[in-house]
């Protein structure tokens, strides 16, 4: 590869962006704009086995809602759909990134890929809690685990976590559901981000690509206007 491919790649990316959004008004285009300065890769969220689509949904939800870009879902024993009813067009906005290979281990590739990229693996759970959610740190990259409705995160992503959170009850209950759990989290964690000195934000190339992203999706047959222009380009080659 040559050393300008991929700054000549970013300018035909930034380009063809630059022609979808030229089909949008200009209240959508700053919409679009503001939405994606505001997203942050510093926080994830992990899903292990979770048994109802609707928890998973609404999860998506939360997490389009709190400027939290990727959901990481592992599936080892059932496959989930997104509840449109839920998500109410969320899913469009959030990369899920899913971990569903049968006999694969999927939760060691879930947490081999975080912990390769720097993300502090903390698990939810009401075992042995090492923290409170109110005392997590933010001076590192965070993934949070949450597990199953029924029997919580499995030994492999206990064992993996290098702590251990709960959130503070104050009820009699014993703990919130699962997306009520997440949402509680990430507004808490991306509150006291957003107000720290930590670079949350996403790199410039992470920008342009999740802009572009979004332009295709924006546009009315996004997809059909970007292939005409990569065609005209000679990029790639009539079917």
């Amino acid at each position: 590869m040559k050393a300008n491919e991929p700054q000549m790649y970013d300018e035909l990316k930034q380009e063809i962006h630059d022609y979808l959004m030229s089909f949008l008004t200009d209240e959508r285009r700053e919409k679009i704009d503001k939405v994606a300065s505001l997203r942050t890769r510093y926080i994830t969220v992990v899903l292990e086995d979770i048994s109802n689509s609707h928890n998973i949904s609404a999860v998506i939800r939360s997490c389009e809602c709190l400027g939290v870009q990727d959901l990481h879902v592992i599936d080892n024993y059932r496959q989930f759909e997104v509840n449109p009813c839920v998500t109410q067009g969320s899913s469009d906005w959030v990369d899920v990134i899913r971990y569903d290979r049968p006999g694969s281990p999927n939760t060691d590739v879930c947490l081999d890929r975080l912990e390769a990229q720097g993300y502090s693996l903390i698990s939810t759970t009401l075992q042995s809690p090492d923290v409170d959610l109110t005392d997590v740190p933010i001076d590192r990259k965070i993934a949070l685990l949450f597990g199953n409705e029924e029997n919580g995160l499995s030994e492999t992503a206990l064992r993996r976590s290098c702590m251990r959170m709960r959130i503070p009850m104050q009820g009699f209950t014993q703990s919130f559901n699962i997306s009520v759990s997440t949402a509680i989290s990430l507004h808490h964690l991306t509150s006291l981000l957003r107000k720290s000195s930590v670079r949350w934000q996403l790199t410039d190339a992470e920008l342009l690509d999740l802009k572009y992203r979004w332009s295709k999706c924006a546009v009315n047959r996004g997809d059909a206007i970007e292939r005409r222009c990569l065609l005209d380009r000679g990029i790639i080659k009539p079917e």
